[in-house]
């Protein structure tokens, strides 16, 4: 395995946020971490990427002891995190912020800015301008994108479609698709499952800090009365609705959710 979270907790003061949590992710997949909001999706990546420091459990990347090491060194060992809110610096150009990704792993540059042109052409129309002055789906690239300058053997995406308009979200979402096809691991945090599961080789369905259900896409089709409660749904997903997530990515429409 590329990456083992074993019996991972975490507080926030007195209050858990991760409790005895597990999942593992194997080199070349793409894994989905799935939740509804404040499930401790988030917290799960933050920890894995070093921002937050675990209170019990044992974090494996790469045959490597990670739990409690600083983001700095996780990041030069080959993880990079694209983090909800993107986080891009707002003063300096999408080519600056770009560069200055590139040597997150040490003093040697590490990817060339053409892959990330490639991947987002938007991007390199607006190569000079401020990064703060980027629309919301523009920041998601270019955080994307300066996660890809590190060179990363496996990427973490927190919620990469949030706030994003439909255009916009089918964009960030083939490159990801790409990315994974260009060989890099990908584990992935998303509470829209019609977005997440058609792209996932395996996913996992967090609620209140813990595991409550994994398996392949198939495998969570059995059970959709359990994604909807787990995701806090107001009322059951239809047999019809299930499909249109697992098949095509699709869902149908609702009346209430």
């Amino acid at each position: 395995m590329l990456l083992t979270v074993e019996n991972l907790s975490v507080k926030y003061g007195n209050i858990p946020a991760l409790t005895g949590l597990s999942i593992s992710v194997r080199e070349g997949t793409l894994v989905a971490l799935l939740g509804a909001n404040g499930a401790g999706k988030s917290t799960t990546l933050n920890t894995i990427a070093g921002l937050l420091n675990p209170t019990a459990g044992t974090i494996t990347f790469d045959e490597a002891s990670i739990g409690g090491a600083p983001a700095f060194r996780i990041v030069r060992q080959g993880l990079a995190l694209v983090p909800e809110g993107r986080m891009v610096v707002a003063p300096l150009s999408v080519e600056d912020n770009l560069e200055l990704s590139s040597y997150a792993r040490g003093r040697t540059r590490t990817a060339s800015l053409n892959q990330v042109w490639e991947l987002f052409p938007r991007l390199a129309e607006r190569r000079r301008q401020r990064a703060g002055l980027l629309s919301g789906g523009e920041q998601q690239m270019l955080a994307i994108g300066r996660a890809i300058m590190t060179k990363p053997k496996l990427l973490l995406l927190d919620e990469p479609s949030m706030g994003l308009s439909p255009a916009l979200t089918d964009v960030v979402m083939e490159a990801i698709k790409r990315i994974h096809e260009s060989g890099v691991t990908v584990l992935l945090v998303e509470q829209n499952t019609a977005l997440a599961l058609p792209l996932a080789d395996y996913a996992y369905l967090i609620d209140r800090g813990e595991i409550v259900a994994e398996g392949t896409a198939q495998d969570l089709e059995k059970d959709p009365d359990m994604i909807a409660r787990h995701l806090g749904l107001d009322n059951k997903i239809t047999e019809q609705e299930m499909k249109a997530i697992i098949g095509d990515g699709k869902p149908a429409q609702r009346e209430s959710i």
